[in-house]
């Protein structure tokens, strides 16, 4: 039988989605939103702020001055990247407490890979890319919060080759998939994102099949036993990326990555 709604139903610290990320989605809904609004979310949260300036001046963006003042920042970023590094930040205590500290550095990893490649090849908008990777392993973290000792055990088996949601559903009658399905449901995300999040192993069922294959993509090629045989040709060949340089492209997203989570952690 199917546990997935008990799961959900059974953690009380998931319910809701954290206040600043609510903040910031209900501004950006807005025809009028400015970016005053958001950056008072920023400004209102000190550690926020510090974040903010630190990401801002490093070589993830790259600018060629020194910026320190909050509102220049805000404004060379962009409303969007704003609001997806709020909700980047903002996510990572209830990704990062549940067992698996992995996850919040995972998830920055695919983010950071999809906006990459998005800017890459403009097979998507990259801002749409980065939360679109940041989002997809959302549902894990119910099953951390059910049972996180059990869920690491899933974690050593997949890590021994085993298949993911094979294993998930083996311990939990439910796997991470359907867990954030009904979160996104619940928190009422856009469709993108609920797509993202429900489709990343099986993007050929999705109604917009390229987020979810550039996400399924982005996720295997950060795997620590990364596999090449793993990764799609046909999706290669879209992006227009040969197959032999995934090595490559590879090292230059986890590189890449690797700066942003340095400044957000």
């Amino acid at each position: 039988m199917d546990k997935t709604i008990e799961l959900v139903n059974g953690v009380k610290d998931i319910h809701a989605m954290p206040t600043v990320i609510v903040k910031a989605l209900n501004i950006m809904k807005k025809p009028t939103a400015s970016m005053k609004e958001l950056g008072d979310i920023v400004m209102f949260d000190q550690s926020l702020t510090i974040k903010f300036l630190a990401l801002v001046n490093s070589a993830y963006y790259g600018f060629s001055q020194q910026i320190s003042s909050i509102s220049i920042a805000l404004s060379l970023l962009g409303m969007v990247k704003v609001k997806n590094i709020i909700v980047a930040v903002a996510m990572k205590p209830m990704m990062s407490n549940q067992g698996d500290k992995e996850l919040w550095r995972h998830s920055m990893q695919v983010a950071s890979g999809c906006e990459y490649l998005a800017n890459l090849t403009k097979i998507m908008d990259s801002d749409e890319a980065f939360i679109s990777g940041f989002v997809h392993d959302v549902g894990k973290i119910v099953l951390h919060m059910t049972n996180d000792k059990m869920y690491s055990k899933v974690i050593s088996l997949v890590d021994e080759g085993a298949d993911i949601l094979a294993t998930e559903r083996k311990y939990f009658d439910s796997d991470h998939v359907k867990t954030g399905s009904l979160l996104a449901k619940r928190w009422q995300l856009p469709i993108l994102l609920a797509n993202t999040i429900s489709y990343h192993h099986n993007p050929s069922l999705s109604s917009i099949p390229v987020p979810c294959n550039l996400v399924c993509m982005v996720d295997k090629l950060v795997q620590t036993n990364f596999n090449p045989d793993s990764i799609d040709k046909d999706f290669c060949n879209t992006l227009g990326i040969d197959f032999e340089d995934l090595e490559d492209l590879r090292k230059a997203i986890l590189q890449k990555a690797d700066v942003m989570i340095s400044e957000l952690s």
